[in-house]
């Protein structure tokens, strides 16, 4: 189990590390072709919040995978053993959270597909933006899952 979600997280990192290295390119070529030519990228903008998107979204089921969340450990002094019940019910309570998100984009994602909803300067598709995020929020939410059901004993081995 520990090498399927080492080789996922690597896969949604590597892919999340992709898009921001294009965001990065992407904009260094943009201020270099409008200091030196005067002719931005046209679409520069769009394209970078798509990537953005990529980037965060994409990463987030690494950050699961990996249980590397920003904690803040105040209650852990004084938990005890009960840490380990405490962490459950954070990837419990996660688990929930991010099937409502991924339940919500999937209804705004549905409504800009009908409407046909595109952006202004290059006219893509607005679901291609949603792409990234529905796959990010499902994959985190299996990813939370995972994590969820591990065993105690791995659980344990993190925390310390």
């Amino acid at each position: 189990m520990r090498r399927w979600r080492s080789l996922t997280a690597g896969l949604c990192g590597g892919l999340a590390a992709l898009a921001l290295v294009g965001m990065m390119m992407l904009t260094v070529v943009d201020v270099v072709l409008r200091a030196v030519a005067n002719r931005p990228i046209r679409g520069t903008f769009e394209l970078i919040e798509l990537l953005l998107a990529c980037t965060f979204f994409l990463a987030l089921p690494a950050a699961f995978l990996r249980d590397e969340h920003i904690v803040v450990d105040l209650v852990d002094q004084v938990a005890g053993k009960r840490v380990i019940l405490l962490k459950r019910l954070a990837e419990l309570l996660a688990i929930v959270v991010i099937a409502v998100m991924a339940w919500q984009g999937w209804q705004v994602a549905r409504d800009t597909l009908l409407f046909g909803d595109i952006t202004s300067d290059l006219e893509l598709p607005r679901i291609w933006y949603w792409v990234p995020v529905l796959a990010g929020l499902i994959g985190s939410g299996i990813a939370a899952a995972a994590m969820a059901i591990r065993p105690d004993a791995e659980r344990h081995e993190r925390s310390q």
